[in-house]
């Protein structure tokens, strides 16, 4: 009889593109297997809970279809067919490549693109040290953030808040624009125990019924891109009864006085009308707010999302300066924690070679670019040449029927370097088989807390994988950029960031586990000035001068309302496109991650659409049926579930699949624009309008194996 193989617990961190960033304990199983993954009891935020996706990660890292050799392409462009070949053919190819385009059509032609499929520092930005030692296009990464940040900055002046610690001592918290039981069950876990320990109200503001929603003891679900409208009624209400607090604006925000009379016609009955809330709804909301100071607001990206984002994250964060909540522990806000880490990042990026004068490319414009516009690529040459790590355009980039013609292009060189073989890897010429977290060392930080944490390795990745520094390093030496970093570990390479940012070394933080960087509550609540230079909270907003690292104001957008309001900017619906198109996140998917896992995929099912029963009985459909939703930037087929609590007119589909995986091969982001949003950029993925239409066609057995033949 065998003996049982040796189980162990390990300490390391999710990796993954989420706020949450959770402390995990791994079980290992005779040393290289994975088994079960906890999270880390003793951690503040994670405190023993993790989502059941990463729960059973070991799906995803022993899955068969794993990457585990390069790949030369011997088809078409698309076409998954692809030959093994050794890594050092692989690397010469890649590099022989890049100089080519170099030669060819200068440094800039190359553009290495990247984005937050792995939160590790060194993994995913250590792709900047190259760039900007070759002085290739710079990257823009705003896919995520690039609206969200900017209205919250505007008014704080610094990407910081309170603690999340903190909502144990909370009255009142408020989950506004993310469904946080399916994607952030550790913040809903805090919410839960403030309620359970000492009966905190918990408001959720989304604009379908989610589970978040359904948990909360106030639910308002309001059209897509109205949060402005709502924002600017409850300050309007809390100025009327006297629940503003005047001593706290006096001292702390620019001008109350004129956000009093510039909100004195924006009344509940106003955004009733905006938002579909009943008045009573509104009404409610503000007196809950006001009346209790220790209300924490936790804004989340999804309602950033809209062409008016900017302008509603700005407008919902100025409620707890009118209510003076930043003044009291459990009250105040947080968006993300991004400015309490401090940490020195020259050496990981590669700072000290950077040439701000190069061109820097918009990630969101990736078809655009692709495709040879002339305002995308800055007025310069094509893009020629691209190495790609952490992130898969081709599912997740908008307007994807022009992402699709870019990549198509034949004289465009791509290396992807991945883990499985997702749609972006289909159109590379050669792929390479990355490792994944508990493969290699990394050093993280999160957005929905503040600790700076450290992942050792774990286990050895399959023979034929290497992690994103080998093979940036390994390029580095091809292509002759020369740069301490790349003749450094990654181990070397956090010590050094970590002992130039006084934060420590490596060997405390592995010893420690993690290390709380949240400021003192003076600094954290703003209570020794906000971080514009005259000290205030801005309710007027400076949207030019917003201290955010952005290429400069979009001209166009310069319409953004200064004080608090509903921005109307969105894309209506109309006549010809009647209903508004979401895209939110799925429960057991994370962007385009976890959707090649088997128990994820059975959970989802399969691409759908929410719909209210009234707009579907309407239109002939029943639940099951495939409908066709489009737009000019094109159609796509999927799906229809009936949502007995959505909103009329609002669509949602969930989760981004693969393309393969739609009836035509065609996914979601067919139907989102590129378009710059206001004010610096970023894409608009929840503000879409389509028309509907049934479509004549059932769905069988054999749709999937079709929409691959089509794709």
């Amino acid at each position: 009889m065998n003996a049982p193989l040796a189980i162990s617990r390990h300490p390391s961190v999710c990796p993954h593109d989420c706020p949450s960033v959770c402390a995990l304990d791994v079980e290992v199983i005779g040393g290289n297997r994975i088994g079960r993954v906890y999270g880390a009891p003793d951690h503040p935020y994670t405190q023993g809970v993790v989502c059941a996706k990463v729960a059973r990660y070991s799906e995803r890292i022993h899955h068969p279809d794993r990457l585990t050799w390069p790949l030369r392409r011997v088809g078409p462009k698309g076409s998954a067919q692809f030959v093994p070949i050794s890594w050092n053919e692989a690397l010469d190819r890649v590099a022989e490549a890049f100089l080519k385009a170099e030669r060819e059509s200068g440094a800039e032609s190359v553009w290495p693109y990247f984005y937050a499929g792995t939160m590790g520092l060194v993994m995913r930005d250590g792709i900047d040290r190259l760039t900007h030692v070759k002085r290739y296009s710079r990257f823009f990464g705003n896919i995520c953030v690039g609206i969200a940040w900017p209205g919250y900055i505007a008014g704080t002046g610094r990407m910081s808040g309170v603690s999340p610690a903190e909502m144990a001592k909370s009255d009142v918290v408020v989950i506004w624009g993310t469904n946080a039981a399916a994607t952030q069950v550790n913040l809903m876990t805090h919410a839960m125990r403030a309620r359970k320990e000492h009966g905190a109200r918990i408001v959720a503001i989304d604009i379908y019924p989610t589970e978040t929603m359904r948990q909360a003891d106030l639910a308002l679900q309001l059209r897509p891109g109205t949060d402005g409208a709502l924002a600017c009624a409850v300050m309007h209400a809390l100025f009327r009864d006297g629940l503003a607090d005047r001593d706290y604006m006096a001292r702390y925000t620019d001008e109350p006085a004129a956000l009093e009379a510039h909100l004195s016609d924006r009344t509940p009955a106003w955004a009733s009308a905006i938002t579909g809330l009943k008045v009573e709804e509104i009404e409610a909301f503000a007196a809950l707010v006001g009346r209790h100071k220790r209300t924490f607001f936790r804004l989340g990206y999804g309602f950033s999302r809209q062409r008016n984002g900017a302008a509603n994250m700005h407008a919902a964060l100025c409620i707890p300066a009118v209510t003076g909540a930043w003044a009291h522990e459990g009250g105040g806000a947080l968006h993300a924690s991004s400015a309490v880490y401090k940490l020195d990042r020259t050496l990981i990026q590669g700072l000290d070679a950077l040439d701000v004068s190069v061109r820097r490319l918009d990630q969101s414009r990736v078809g655009e670019i692709l495709t040879g516009d002339r305002d995308a690529l800055k007025g310069g040459g094509p893009v020629k040449a691209m190495l790609i790590q952490n992130t898969n355009p081709m599912v997740v980039a908008p307007d994807q029927e022009t992402v699709r013609r870019g990549f198509a292009r034949e004289d465009l060189f791509v290396c992807v370097h991945e883990q499985f073989m997702t749609d972006t890897a289909r159109f590379a010429d050669v792929v390479l088989p990355a490792t994944m977290f508990l493969e290699h060392d990394d050093i993280y930080t999160a957005s929905a807390h503040q600790h700076l944490q450290f992942a050792r390795k774990t286990i050895d990745p399959p023979e034929g994988c290497r992690s994103n520094h080998e093979v940036i390093s390994a390029l580095a030496g091809r292509l002759g950029a020369e740069h301490r970093g790349f003749d450094m570990s990654p181990r070397e390479i956090i010590d050094e960031s970590l002992r130039v940012s006084g934060r420590g070394t490596l060997a405390e933080l592995e010893a420690a586990r993690w290390l709380d960087c949240q400021p003192p509550f003076e600094e954290a609540h703003f209570l020794d000035g906000f971080a514009h230079g005259d000290g205030k909270f801005h309710f007027r907003a400076d949207w030019a001068n917003v201290p955010y690292d952005h290429d400069g104001l979009c001209g166009p957008w310069r319409g953004l309302p200064s004080l608090p309001d509903h921005w109307a900017a969105n894309e209506g619906a109309d006549e010809a496109h009647p209903f508004k198109l979401a895209t939110s996140p799925a429960r057991n998917f994370l962007n385009s991650s976890f959707n090649q896992t088997p128990t994820s995929l059975a959970r989802e099912g399969r691409p759908s659409a929410l719909m209210h029963p009234g707009d579907m009985a309407e239109l002939g459909l029943r639940e099951g049926d495939v409908m066709r939703l489009g737009n000019a930037r094109g159609e796509i087929r999927l799906h229809v579930r009936p949502s007995a609590g959505a909103t009329r007119g609002v669509i949602v589909s969930e989760g981004l699949w693969d393309n393969r995986d739609f009836l035509d091969g065609r996914g979601v982001n067919t139907l989102t624009g590129a378009d710059s949003v206001a004010p610096f950029g970023g894409a608009a993925f929840h503000d879409v309008r389509v028309w509907v239409k049934p479509d004549a066609a059932r769905a069988t057995v054999g749709e999937k194996d079709a929409a691959e033949a089509a794709s």
